[in-house]
C-alpha cells in the first residue's frame, strides 16, 4: 500500500485540486464512452469547483472535502454536503436534508490501490463524528455503479435510461452502522 495522507483541503491547494477535477472528470467521461459531451464535462468540473468554494466559505459546514495525497500530489477526493437537486427530484424529496457523499475520485494511475476505500473509511469516521447516521450517494457512471453495487448492494432507486438508452442513474441510502 502506498503512503497516503488524508487531509482537509487548504486554499493553496485550489489550483491543483481544480486541475485534478479536470483530469479525473475528463477521464471518467472518456471511459464511459461519453467523452464528446463537452458541455456536460465542463458543467461537472464547474460544479466540483463550486463545491470547493462552498467548503472554504463555510469552513466545511456546507461542503466538506477530504483529499488523498501521495508524494505531494493530490491523488483522490471525497466530499459530503446536502443532497443534490437531482437526488431530491428523483426521490420525490425522500432524501431531502440528508447528506450526500460524492466527488469520490481517484487519479486513473492510482485506481485499484485502495485509495477510494481509504477515503470512504475516513468519510465514514467524519460523518460519525458529526453525529450523522446515514447518507445518500448517486451515480450515473456505469463503472462507478458497478463498484457501488459491490459495496452497498442494489440501489434504492434505479432510474432506467435516465441519461439516454443504456445509461441508468442509481441512488443509494446508506446507514453508517451497516458499514462499520
Amino acid at each position: 500500500m502506498l503512503n497516503i495522507e488524508i487531509r482537509r483541503p487548504r486554499k493553496e491547494d485550489t489550483n491543483e485540486l481544480n486541475l485534478f477535477f479536470e483530469k479525473v472528470i475528463i477521464d471518467t467521461f472518456t471511459k464511459e464512452g461519453i467523452g464528446e459531451k463537452f458541455e456536460d464535462i465542463e458543467a461537472e468540473i464547474e460544479s466540483k469547483k463550486k463545491y470547493l468554494v462552498s467548503d472554504f466559505a463555510s469552513n466545511g459546514a456546507n461542503r466538506y472535502f477530504l483529499l488523498a495525497w501521495h508524494s505531494d500530489k493530490i491523488v483522490g477526493s471525497i466530499e459530503y454536503g446536502p443532497a443534490s437537486d437531482l437526488i431530491c427530484k428523483c426521490t420525490k424529496n425522500a432524501f431531502k436534508g440528508m447528506p450526500e457523499v460524492g466527488t469520490v475520485f481517484v487519479l486513473p494511475e492510482y485506481q485499484k490501490m485502495g485509495i477510494g476505500r481509504l477515503l470512504l473509511n475516513s468519510m465514514y469516521s467524519t460523518l460519525q463524528n458529526n453525529k450523522i447516521e446515514e447518507f445518500c450517494l448517486d451515480s450515473g457512471y456505469g463503472r462507478a455503479q458497478h463498484i457501488w453495487k459491490k459495496k452497498f448492494g442494489e440501489p434504492d432507486y434505479l432510474l432506467k435510461d435516465y441519461w439516454g438508452e443504456g445509461f441508468d442513474h442509481m441512488i443509494w441510502k446508506i446507514k453508517i452502522s451497516d458499514l462499520i
